[in-house]
């Protein structure tokens, strides 16, 4: 897989912008989209991010995008407004909130096409900790990006739990099953 690694300019510039769009977004800053004039020419290229925030190790928000569908830096933009206040499973980030919060942004390599047969074939094929994945059938999909292996016993947790995320029992299997692989590249900066 392509490497995502980023310069250390680049990283901070990444940083900046999920701090500002989530300040922007809570009214206590006034800015646009950040302009790729001044920002590193990588960041310029399209690349696909999540921006994951939490207050003291609980999750308070994840949103991404999995295909590159703008610049990196709009990508984290836009994903660090989402995260903050239109992550379905959160009430609106709050400017109490934003003290207290620690943002890491998962920049992601292409994802790229796992041909398996089976799960125990899937299993076999994922190395943990680095492996983020995607399920696919039928219109529905669902992804855990690769720090969800901290949280998991091994493979088959992993692969169950995000079967349950998608909808589905944790021991389903189809034929036409679409499995997708992934790495990221962390960039965080902690609350202090």
């Amino acid at each position: 897989m392509p490497s995502t690694r980023l310069e250390p300019g680049a990283r901070r510039a990444l940083l900046d912008a999920a701090a500002t769009s989530i300040e922007s977004g809570l009214g206590l800053v006034t800015v646009a989209t950040p302009s790729l004039a001044q920002a590193p020419p990588v960041l310029g290229e399209p690349r696909a991010s999540f921006v994951t925030l939490t207050i003291e190790g609980a999750l308070r928000g994840c949103c991404g995008t999995l295909e590159p569908v703008r610049p990196l830096l709009h990508d984290v933009w836009h994903n660090a407004q989402a995260s903050a206040f239109h992550d379905p499973r959160f009430l609106p980030l709050t400017v109490v909130e934003w003290r207290q919060v620690s943002v890491e942004l998962s920049v992601l390599t292409p994802c790229e096409r796992l041909p398996v047969a089976s799960e125990r074939e899937l299993r076999l094929a994922l190395v943990p900790g680095r492996d983020g994945i995607v399920l696919s059938w039928r219109g529905a999909r669902a992804t855990f990006l690769p720090k969800v292996w901290e949280q998991v016993a091994d493979a088959g947790d992993f692969l169950a739990r995000l079967k349950q995320k998608a909808g589905w029992p944790a021991d389903f299997w189809a034929a036409d099953l679409e499995v997708w692989r992934y790495e990221t590249e962390i960039i965080s900066r902690e609350r202090d």
